[in-house]
């Protein structure tokens, strides 16, 4: 199994305490799910992923991280005249809020090539992107993807799609939900995050969440719910599981992208959708209690594959 991840890998710069310390590192939520999912599959999957950098030695220790992690960055694309954006993460209370620089980073050209993004998709079984991944893209190269993700499903591959819906990258909101429903529309499994949903289709429960994007065609839709019940729609209708509880809440950065993953590497692996649910939700409950994005101590211990 040969699984793309697509988007944006950015530099993240993650508090180590209270006193304004910071650690640098690399993140991005696409890119979140591709390193648990490496680290949970092993041998059993090839994980690669898919963006521009620069040329510079950030970008060039972007790419040596990725490469230690066992993510293959053969088909990352090399940008002479941009480099990485940045973001810098600040906690209250375990919840996260963001601040970014990413208006010229090379990751906003990713998608220019038709050619690149099929000769990627080339060979693989399932491509994952975000509603972040559409954000950061120009309306042209958006449809540029979204072809390249068409015919990767015509051919018989899976498409995943984490919604991740963030207003701030979009023109307008009416854009964003738009550009969200048809990416859904191409989409076999999808994956939202029930607070986002609520706020901008008007959602009132998570089981509205889970019909729209199933109406839409996706086989299976996951929401997430931060604590809350996580409810699940597939072929055998609605069903309805409760998460990890955890009471000692760090940093939720990546609490998302890692249930995507563990859900991911669970279903790859042929496990029940229950237990595929239920490995999600364990690995996004031992991350959130560390801080940063990609956390090694959560992964730790094979229980997690499933």
């Amino acid at each position: 199994m040969r699984i793309i991840c697509i988007g944006e890998c950015m530099v993240e710069m993650a508090p180590l305490d209270n006193a304004g310390t910071y650690r640098m590192g690399f993140a991005g939520d696409t890119l979140n799910t591709a390193w648990y999912l490496a680290r949970l599959l092993g041998d059993r999957a090839e994980v690669g992923y898919f963006t521009a950098v620069g040329t510079d030695g950030v970008s060039d220790q972007m790419l040596d991280f990725l490469g230690s992690a066992r993510i293959d960055t053969s088909f990352v694309l090399r940008r002479a005249d941009r480099t990485l954006g940045l973001y810098m993460i600040q906690l209250q209370n375990g919840e996260r809020s963001f601040s970014y620089w990413r208006s010229h980073s090379a990751a906003r050209t990713l998608a220019q090539s038709g050619g690149d993004i099929a000769a990627t998709l080339q060979g693989a079984g399932i491509a994952c992107f975000s509603g972040i991944t559409l954000a950061i893209l120009p309306p042209e190269d958006r449809a540029t993807l979204s072809r390249a993700l068409e015919d990767f499903r015509s051919a018989g591959g899976t498409v995943v799609f984490d919604p991740n819906l963030r207003p701030k990258l979009w023109a307008d909101p009416k854009d964003m939900t738009q550009a969200i429903m048809d990416a859904a529309g191409l989409s076999d499994i999808v994956l939202p995050s029930h607070e986002d949903e609520s706020t901008w289709f008007g959602d009132q429960t998570p089981e509205d969440t889970a019909k729209r994007y199933a109406q839409k065609g996706a086989g299976i839709v996951v929401v997430k719910n931060g604590p809350g019940e996580i409810v699940v729609h597939s072929d055998t209708g609605l069903s309805h599981h409760q998460p990890e509880h955890v009471s000692n809440v760090v940093d939720t950065t990546a609490a998302g992208d890692s249930f995507n993953a563990g859900f991911l590497s669970s279903h790859i692996a042929g496990a029940s959708l229950d237990q595929a649910i239920a490995t999600g939700a364990k690995l996004a409950a031992r991350v959130v209690t560390h801080r940063g994005a990609l956390v090694e101590e959560a992964v730790l211990g094979n229980e997690l594959a499933g």
